[in-house]
């Protein structure tokens, strides 16, 4: 661990930052939209124009690097993001924040590919599926250490806007002034969402879903708590308790699947997270049972992307792992433009539990299909199934594909063994 550290710490570092400019943006979004007026469907609208950037940015990124070269495209972007993140308090208004938010995903995202290629070139099959999880901790960190910014300044103002900038216009200078070389960029097209759905049923319909969970937590959970006028130290409490859920039940629930049937994990996994849905719709103005559903709804959701990447991971070779995971991040990616506009909807409609109704919806949605998917296809047995290997939601095809090898080695090394 202390030597991926010490050879990957800037990138690292840089990543962190830019965790923390990217984690506290949405957030104050959802505090500084209330306090505008706007509607919670308005400001679905403009959480879900991100995702519509990122995914936009995911296709385009690799094609733009191949073209002029990582450090390039690298600083490109980053210029526009700092230039953005400062437009927000000036224009205050939905329609332009949609366009300034499908402007900053679509730049994050191309952010997010350059970035990670840098630091899997910094790791070895040795270390890579430690840099991994050190990555993935830096990132919770990231998110988690953002919520607590919330507090700094007045949400009204500038400050908190200006900081954001700052933060991710300093995130670049360890990453661009790093000794790491730049990596040779191979980037594979995406299989066709049939061939995907042919070899892993569970994992598209898997993917589609939790993009639509994992969206409303990252761009509605500010929206929710301001609706229902929480404080914003209680704002932030609330927001980091998903990430906290994340970082903590990430790794038990790795261990126990690469030791049973995953479907069935899966299934009860979601079910967790649909109880904790649920206590959301029903906990009013109860603040400790709000944390507590956050917390076993992100506790759940994060690993389940993880755990349907390791199921998807047991029926494919390993050459067509970079094909798979872009059609992944792909099917992942349009559920989550959908998620925050339903989401804002039904809390438009039915008032501020509609956004735990949606969740819950969600996830027994996908609880009742793994239950579904077991009694078609017979269980691979544990020992030709692939490892665990934790990923963020928000990571880019870099780390879902380097997830996949690193899982698939890992097995292979542990069945030598």
């Amino acid at each position: 661990m202390l030597q991926v550290i010490s050879s990957s710490w800037a990138l690292l570092l840089g990543m962190g930052l830019l965790m923390v400019g990217n984690g506290l943006q949405g957030t104050l979004l959802g505090v500084r939209g209330d306090i505008e007026g706007f509607s919670a469907f308005q400001m679905s609208l403009v959480m879900s124009a991100y995702f519509v950037g990122f995914l936009g940015g995911s296709r385009m990124a690799p094609e733009m690097i191949r073209r002029v070269g990582h450090v390039r495209v690298f600083a490109a972007l980053a210029s526009f993001i700092s230039a953005v993140l400062v437009l927000y308090a000036t224009w205050a208004n939905p329609l332009v924040w949609m366009v300034l938010r499908i402007v900053v995903g679509f730049c994050f995202a191309g952010v997010y590919v350059t970035a990670e290629s840098w630091l899997n070139n910094a790791s070895d099959n040795e270390n890579r599926g430690k840099t991994l999880s050190v990555y993935m901790m830096v990132q919770m960190i990231g998110i988690v250490a953002a919520q607590a910014l919330l507090l700094a300044a007045d949400p009204s103002g500038y400050v908190l806007f200006v900081i954001i900038s700052v933060l991710v216009s300093i995130s670049f200078a360890p990453i661009l002034l790093s000794i790491s070389p730049t990596p040779a960029f191979e980037f594979t097209k995406p299989k066709t969402l049939r061939e995907i759905m042919e070899i892993s049923p569970l994992g598209c319909v898997g993917m589609f879903l939790l993009g639509g969970v994992f969206s409303a937590q990252f761009g509605m959970s500010a929206v929710y708590g301001a609706s229902i006028k929480l404080t914003l130290s209680q704002i932030s409490l609330f927001v980091s308790a998903f990430y906290i859920g994340a970082t903590l039940l990430q790794y038990p629930l790795g261990w126990i699947s690469d030791r049973m049937d995953r479907r069935l994990l899966i299934m009860l996994v979601a079910a967790l997270g649909t109880t904790g849905a649920v206590l959301g719709m029903f906990a009013g103005s109860n603040f400790t049972i709000l944390l507590l559903a956050a917390f076993v709804i992100g506790g759940t959701s994060n690993p389940l992307y993880s755990l349907l990447l390791a199921y998807t991971n047991d029926f494919i070779e390993l050459e067509d792992m970079a094909a798979v995971s872009g059609g992944l991040v792909f099917i992942n990616g349009l559920g989550a433009i959908s998620g925050p506009i339903i989401a804002g909807w039904m809390m438009s409609a039915v008032g501020a539990p509609g956004y735990f109704l949606f969740l819950a919806m969600l996830l027994v949605a996908m609880a009742a299909y793994a239950g579904f998917r077991m009694t078609q296809r017979a269980a691979r047995s544990v020992e030709e199934s692939s490892n665990y290997a934790p990923v963020w939601m928000s990571s880019s095809q870099m780390s879902v594909e380097y997830a996949l090898e690193t899982g698939a080695e890992d097995a292979e090394s542990t069945e030598t063994t």
